[in-house]
């Protein structure tokens, strides 16, 4: 590259300028090499020689500007601007947002494929998925999460017999976990009118009465009482669903009315109530030979399936005929319709003034001994939902089956109580009279199990009827469910007594508001 004066100069001037030059340039690595022999001066690079067009023509203009003697002082700034903008695009570099890596979450737990197992493992790992989901919500951290979920499976499989099992606990477990408390913590209460409803339920308001706004019925003391008179069965009615009653010439025993006719009169051959199977008994009551009695736990349902209907058992799907689900040691009977001595009546008392004789509801839990189904547990609720009596009740025979799935009752229960039959029967006895109201869901049961007569009763299974009619009635749980919107009897360890009885109150005392509605 020649530098070549724009006007003739001295030899020093030039030389001093091009000083000036060679340090302005220093940075960018160029320095200036005199070629003797010659008028101009020569640049090279210092490092790799970069000799393109652009680079030459703004050294060119650079030198041009501080070589011009009129242009030195105004011209210096702008070549070191230009020289540092230079140096800064070689030397910056654009900068780059560092990668930043996923914090590592824990492997979901994987349920082990299993041969043969009674429900698909796809099922079982979806629903396990599910309930991490949800205790994820609440939970402090993802191992306490993950244990909570496998623990909850776990259970749900091991009450399950078959898929279909399977699935309806599985659902209710999921509604368990939903309305935890520490998940509803953040979440706005909403009634299940409100949800029925819409989103336009809480500010819509209708009613076909003129005088306004309408006040909910609360029935209680004497209020209730003659209220639920009206669901009082009758005589006729106590005597045509198998309700113990009084013996017309002994005293101390009860009839049935509309008993079935007994094939057997052989006092030592039986037919065990969970199998159908003849047995034979010596006479303490055990059984002659050991057998083991294979059943369906469960009940029989009619299911609609294209070209007619199918009636399954809700245990474990199977047909009828089929193998039984469940094998026990040994056949067990009922006994209770058998042995019809020993029972009591409630006498009457004077009422006080308001005419209250009082309300309540009963529920007894039993278990099979040698002689057939014995008390093993009562329990009473008052009209405030309170129980004002729970006791365990010692059998008294040999038990061979405590029947837990259903009653809830275990050995370690009974095993220290000494409470016994006749020690219920003076309880009850002080407790109500024979105008009290007695509530229960097929009570006719629990009055045999207490060996206790009592005509004023309201069965919730003849108030909620079966639409197919007798024999046929609807479970507790089922009521609970459509009308109350509530889920019971979920328990792994049975039936609760207190909780069956407390359902057959809220009914009632739901059914007497429901009719005020409709009378209003």
């Amino acid at each position: 590259l020649w530098i070549i004066p724009n006007q003739p100069q001295t030899w020093s001037t030039t030389l001093s300028r091009t000083i000036q030059l060679s340090r302005l340039l220093k940075n960018r690595g160029l320095c200036v090499q005199r070629e003797r022999g010659e008028r101009g001066f020569t640049l090279k690079n210092k490092g790799k020689m970069r000799n393109t067009f652009q680079r030459r023509r703004n050294l060119a203009d650079a030198s041009s500007r501080v070589l011009s003697p009129t242009r030195v002082a105004t011209d210096q700034l702008s070549v070191k601007a230009h020289t540092s903008t230079g140096i800064l695009s070689k030397t910056t570099s654009t900068t780059v947002q560092k990668r930043v890596a996923h914090t590592p979450t824990m492997k979901r737990p994987v349920i082990p494929a299993e041969f043969g197992a009674k429900v698909p493992t796809n099922v079982r790992q979806r629903y396990l998925n599910i309930f991490i989901d949800e205790c994820l919500k609440f939970c402090s951290s993802e191992q306490q999460a993950f244990q909570m979920a496998l623990e909850e499976e776990k259970v749900v499989y091991d009450r399950s017999s078959s898929k279909n099992i399977y699935l309806n606990v599985a659902v209710n477990t999921l509604k368990k976990l939903r309305k935890s408390p520490a998940v509803s913590v953040n979440r706005k209460s909403q009634s299940h009118e409100g949800v029925l409803g819409g989103r336009l339920a809480a500010t819509t308001s209708y009613t076909i009465n003129r005088s306004g706004k309408q006040q909910d019925v609360d029935p209680k003391g004497a209020i209730l009482y003659n209220k639920q008179k009206k669901y009082a069965m009758t005589e006729e009615q106590l005597q045509e669903h198998g309700y113990p009653r009084p013996h017309p010439e002994m005293s101390g025993q009860a009839v049935v009315h509309n008993l079935p006719e007994k094939k057997n009169n052989d006092p030592f051959s039986k037919i065990c109530c969970r199998c159908g199977a003849e047995y034979k008994i010596n006479a303490n009551g055990s059984c002659v030979r050991k057998e083991e009695c294979s059943h369906h736990w469960g009940r029989l349902r009619r299911n609609r399936v294209p070209g007619g209907w199918e009636t399954l058992y809700s245990c474990c799907s199977g047909a009828v005929g089929s193998p039984g689900c469940e094998v026990c040691k040994q056949h067990v009977q009922d006994g209770r319709k058998e042995s019809l001595d020993g029972f009591v009546k409630t006498f009457s008392k004077p009422l006080p003034v308001d005419g209250n004789g009082g309300v309540y509801a009963l529920d007894c839990e039993m278990c099979y001994t040698k002689q057939g189904l014995e008390l093993t547990r009562v329990t009473v609720i008052n009209s405030d939902l309170k129980v004002i009596y729970d006791t365990f009740v010692k059998p008294g025979s040999k038990v061979v089956d405590y029947n837990t799935r259903f009653s809830g009752v275990t050995q370690d229960d009974l095993e220290n109580t000494t409470i016994t039959l006749r020690d219920v029967q003076a309880v009850l006895l002080s407790m109500f009279s024979a105008e009290s109201i007695l509530i229960g869901h097929s009570l006719e049961s629990d009055l045999f199990a207490l060996k206790l007569i009592h005509s004023m009763v309201v069965d919730t299974a003849i108030v909620f009827p079966h639409r197919l009619g007798l024999p046929y009635k609807r479970a507790l749980r089922n009521l609970m469910a459509d009308y109350l919107k509530r889920i019971i009897q979920d328990n792994v360890g049975g039936h609760d007594s207190s909780e069956d009885a407390r359902a057959c109150m809220e009914l009632m005392i739901w059914k007497i508001k429901e009719d005020a509605k409709v009378k209003r």
